[in-house]
């Protein structure tokens, strides 16, 4: 049985993510979600925000479950069980630091893989700090996010 731990800190989740989940749990028997609890960049929503979020989002696939963790991602891969750990690549600026992460990996866990999935053509453009900064500003995010993320932009904004 494989097991993939995609993580990130999905703040929020976007349909680029989305994108990159629905592809991966057909790769894999399970495919974990992980939402780092602490990332280096200042966060809009709680960690309880984005998992539920994100649990919210991913319903439609049985084999994908949405889990915190706080500590280092291989050894969240361990906790889970997961053989492989999941990126995706937008373009050819995530290649640089990605190929640093799953060098980094591999020294602290030789025993997990990471594989990395191109996203779809049609959400290369798309971040979470781009969605965060049209929310912001009173665009329209409906076409990036999940429907659940995009009603809770728009509370974010009236509050």
């Amino acid at each position: 049985m494989r097991t993939a731990l995609y993580p990130g800190s999905f703040d929020p989740v976007t349909n680029g993510h989305m994108d990159i989940i629905a592809r991966a749990s057909r790769l894999f028997d399970t495919l974990f979600v992980g939402v780092y609890a602490n990332p280096k960049k200042d966060v809009l929503f709680s960690l309880e925000d984005r998992v539920r979020m994100l649990t919210s989002a991913v319903k439609q696939w049985p084999n994908v479950q949405v889990r915190s963790f706080a500590n280092l991602t291989v050894e969240c891969a361990h906790e889970l069980g997961a053989q492989v750990l999941v990126r995706g690549l937008r373009a050819v600026t995530d290649f640089e630091y990605e190929f640093q992460l799953a060098a980094m990996y591999q020294q602290l866990r030789p025993d997990l893989e990471v594989v990395c999935l191109m996203t779809s053509v049609k959400y290369s453009f798309l971040s979470a700090s781009l969605v965060k900064e049209v929310a912001k500003l009173g665009g329209n995010v409906d076409a990036f996010v999940p429907e659940v993320v995009a009603a809770r932009l728009r509370e974010v904004q009236t509050a």
